[in-house]
């Protein structure tokens, strides 16, 4: 019997998940378009050992596919709708971006699970910066703050957060940095303007989502009151 992985069959005891643990970031050494095809260099550091063609790898939370390692280099393609969808389009070569690898069985689970799979890119709006935390506040489209709620998952540029604050009027949220993040992801040189990959808490969009059919069904809402 074939062992079972969560997106289909990878290397051994490897995963199509991530989990918004951050293990290192990346410098992007080239991004260079051929025939429609983007192929993206990153320098993974230390997380390239091990890394075989075919792997997954989430670079600012989005999950590529690699293509060719050499020595700490390791390369991705890119279609036309991932770097319209994320701010990998827009990185160019310097960028730092974060990385983490697939989830391995086994492993400890330390943020939530994610698929890599960015729902849309959001604006930084306002960054408040104190001594040992950063409150970083961010303009997210309507049609995914039906998703989000007050201390509810999210990821932004692959980073497991807390929403810590949710202002459905005028559509923005915001999450509280420790020192800790600060120091291991890209979150500690963000700015205003700049676009943050999000993707939304699977589970809460399903429960959502099955709320919304319901309600939409008057037939099954008129029989639970018979």
């Amino acid at each position: 019997m074939r062992p079972f992985y969560f997106g289909g069959q990878k290397n051994d005891k490897e995963t199509l998940i991530f989990t918004g643990i951050v293990q290192a970031m990346g410098v992007i050494i080239s991004c260079d378009q051929v025939s429609g095809v983007v192929n993206l260099v990153v320098d993974v550091g230390h997380l390239s050992s091990g890394v075989e063609t075919g792997a997954s790898i989430a670079i600012n939370g989005v999950c590529l596919t690699v293509v060719s390692v050499e020595n700490r280099n390791v390369k991705f393609q890119m279609v036309s709708e991932t770097t319209s969808l994320t701010n990998l389009g827009r990185l160019s070569a310097g960028s730092q971006v974060n990385v983490e690898r697939s989830y391995r069985v086994g492993d400890e689970v330390g943020g939530h699970v994610l698929s890599g799979h960015v729902a849309c890119t959001v604006e930084i709006v306002k960054v408040v910066r104190t001594i040992g935390h950063q409150l970083i506040h961010m303009a997210v489209a309507e049609q995914w703050m039906a998703y989000l709620f007050d201390k509810g998952f999210v990821a932004l540029n692959g980073t497991s957060l807390t929403i810590a604050e949710i202002d459905r009027e005028k559509r923005t949220i915001a999450v509280s940095l420790i020192p800790e993040t600060l120091e291991r992801t890209i979150f500690r040189s963000v700015a205003v303007g700049d676009a943050i990959n999000l993707e939304i808490d699977s589970r809460t969009q399903a429960v959502v989502e099955t709320v919304r059919e319901v309600l939409a069904d008057k037939a099954f809402i008129t029989s639970l009151s018979k």
